[in-house]
């Protein structure tokens, strides 16, 4: 089971970065631009923010079902409750990661790209 699983992750890994390329030349619109590399960065990780959202959720539905399946079991039951730990630190550390760009922005320059639009 868990060899189908990270098969399938390694899968959906690939696909995300044969499609970088892509994202990296997007279009940039001819009046104005883009004003920051701040904006750029964002531009970059939005759609991947946007997948990782739905592998978050992919991640709890599986920790659910593995509370549902363990029946009691007190070794199931450690599984899934250390799948459901993982999950939030994976999510905070994403939401970190996603947002230390312009934590760092604000707390150099004291704008960030929010506050440019």
């Amino acid at each position: 089971m868990i060899s189908k699983i990270t098969k399938k992750l390694t899968a959906m890994a690939g696909m995300l970065l044969l499609m970088m390329p892509a994202l990296s030349l997007a279009a940039i619109p001819k009046e104005g631009g883009i004003s920051s590399i701040g904006a750029i960065v964002y531009n970059l990780l939005l759609p991947i923010w946007e997948a990782f959202i739905g592998f978050a959720i992919v991640a709890f539905i599986i920790a659910g079902f593995k509370f549902l399946t363990a029946q009691g079991n007190p070794a199931e039951l450690s599984i899934a409750r250390k799948a459901v730990i993982w999950g939030m630190v994976g999510v905070t550390v994403a939401i970190l990661g996603f947002s230390i760009q312009d934590i760092i922005e604000k707390n150099l320059t004291g704008t960030n790209y929010w506050s440019q639009q």
